[in-house]
């Protein structure tokens, strides 16, 4: 009877034992005490001495018991604001009652300057700043540098405080510090700033940047590419969901993302539809995607799992679950990988940007978190995969944004219904600038993790036999499933009041 936990009840279809006649009673008991539950009901009717458990049940199962976890994994951690509003963009408002009502996280904010204040005095671990140097310097190549040969102005000039040939030390550094700031670092409280040491205990995170820093001091492109990639350097971990422009809504997006996916998210600008016509027109080459594509790009810093340099069993291009990475794949994904030297009329105080396109073909999942007024939070996914394009095709493409920055070529799978008509109608329906993706068809995860969180799906290309939300969802309305979605989440509220 505890409303906030998450619940689902197995019946067993069998005439000897009739599940379906228990299961039909507890959901309907939850449903009148107004607790959402889950019903598992397999599709075969079973043997009465077979403990087998079936293939559809499991699944269930299993989809369940992960976004459940989930949701109390959450609870109680904090989404970390570092700096604030970036350039005005909505999605770094950051809305606390949303996170604390829907979620269960709170929010911190620190200043950017409290990087400035560490470094200053020294507080991190001068240990692991050298080992984190030695392997930038080590594995991360620079790309061509855009400012080569520009005559900027003064104003342009006189920014440009750290010198170039420290903007390697100083984007290590600040890396290595914010870690602790979300994390915490014993290693602090033997260097006796005891309170530094603790960390924000951060779920997720972002950083605003622009322009407040970056008009003077390198930019977080590194840091927020590295913090969300599998690896560093000490090896393989856990990625962590750190959003550009503190882009808040897109950084639960992306805790959202790596959770059900186990896979590192990457944030993207969802920038531009491009017809088939239109690619054609301008590369002077029919594409194979005759619907067209949407290229996400993003000012520098996506996670290196998104080249797709990981390798599979049997060779394929993919992303993995950070505890499946091996030397080789990190490694491959360095070597797909350069660092552009920030273009100085963006960040005039320098840095680097991630540079790369995919290289491997593969399933991957686009979604995004809104916030709409009297609405609250709704979810978007878009399932698909990511394309490939010859180098001329995708230089001439590439180039008409900044050929600095890190491209993905993607596809939606299309349904002929609502917004997946065709492509060019899932770019005009998207919700915002930032999406994210991670590796894999898991738009029914997703779906699920919503359902439990009371966030409504706003659009959604996940097979109908795919979803799984709880039972009272049918008592909203079965023939207009999304907007029976709708109904149910404004009328059961947010999970934590």
């Amino acid at each position: 009877m505890n409303p906030a936990t998450i619940k689902a009840v197995w019946g067993f279809n069998g005439t000897q034992r009739p599940g379906a006649v228990y299961l039909a009673a507890v959901m309907s008991a939850y449903a009148q005490k107004g607790l959402p539950a889950f019903s598992i009901y397999g599709r075969d009717v079973q043997d009465l001495d077979d403990n087998s458990i079936p293939a559809d049940v499991s699944e269930k199962i299993l989809n369940f018991a992960k976004c459940a976890v989930l949701v109390g994994w959450m609870r109680n951690k904090s989404y970390v604001n570092i700096g604030a509003v970036s350039m005005g963009i909505a999605g770094s408002y950051c809305n606390e009652s949303f996170l604390q009502k829907f979620l269960g996280i709170r929010a911190e904010w620190v200043d950017m300057t409290e990087i400035l204040r560490r470094m200053k005095l020294e507080i991190f671990d001068a240990d692991e700043f050298e080992k984190a140097l030695a392997w930038v310097r080590a594995n991360c190549k620079e790309g061509f540098d855009k400012n080569a040969g520009k005559n900027f102005s003064d104003v342009v000039k006189k920014s440009k405080t750290v010198p170039p040939e420290e903007d390697w030390a100083f984007v290590a550094k600040m890396t290595v510090i914010v870690k602790d700031i979300l994390f915490g670092n014993p290693k602090l409280g033997e260097l006796g700033w005891h309170e530094e040491a603790l960390g924000k205990n951060a779920v997720a995170g972002g950083f605003q940047g622009q322009r407040n820093w970056t008009d003077w001091l390198p930019n977080a492109d590194f840091t927020e590419a590295i913090l969300a990639s599998t690896f560093d350097w000490n090896g393989a971990k856990e990625p962590t969901a750190f959003a550009t422009e503190n882009d808040v809504l897109n950084g639960v997006a992306m805790l959202f993302g790596k959770l059900v996916s186990d896979t590192a998210p990457c944030f993207h600008d969802v920038r531009t539809y491009w017809s088939a016509e239109a690619i054609e027109r301008v590369s002077g080459k029919k594409p194979e995607a005759s619907g067209g594509l949407i290229h996400l790009i993003n000012s520098g810093a996506t996670s290196l799992d998104g080249t797709g340099a990981a390798r599979g069993e049997n060779g394929e291009g993919l992303m993995k679950p950070w505890w499946e990475m091996n030397h080789g794949d990190i490694s491959a994904c360095l070597a797909a990988t350069d660092w552009c030297r920030a273009d100085y009329e963006y960040f005039r105080g320098g840095g680097y940007s991630s540079h790369f396109k995919n290289i491997a073909e593969m399933p991957v999942t686009l979604l995004r978190v809104n916030y709409i007024d009297t609405i609250g939070p709704v979810l978007q996914i878009a399932e698909g995969k990511t394309v490939l394009l010859d180098e001329k095709t995708h230089a001439a493409l590439d180039s008409r944004t900044d050929p600095t920055w890190p491209t993905t070529w993607f596809a939606p799978n299309l349904t002929d219904e609502g917004a997946f008509k065709n492509v060019y109608d899932v770019m005009a329906n998207w919700g915002a600038n930032h999406g994210v993706t991670v590796y894999g068809e898991v738009g029914d995860k997703l779906l699920t993790l919503a359902s439990m969180l009371r966030i409504p799906v706003s659009m959604h290309n996940v097979p109908a036999e795919k979803i799984f939300r709880p039972h009272a969802w049918a008592a909203f309305g079965t023939e207009n499933a999304e907007a029976a979605d709708y109904r149910a989440c404004e009328s059961y509220g947010s999970l934590y009041g």
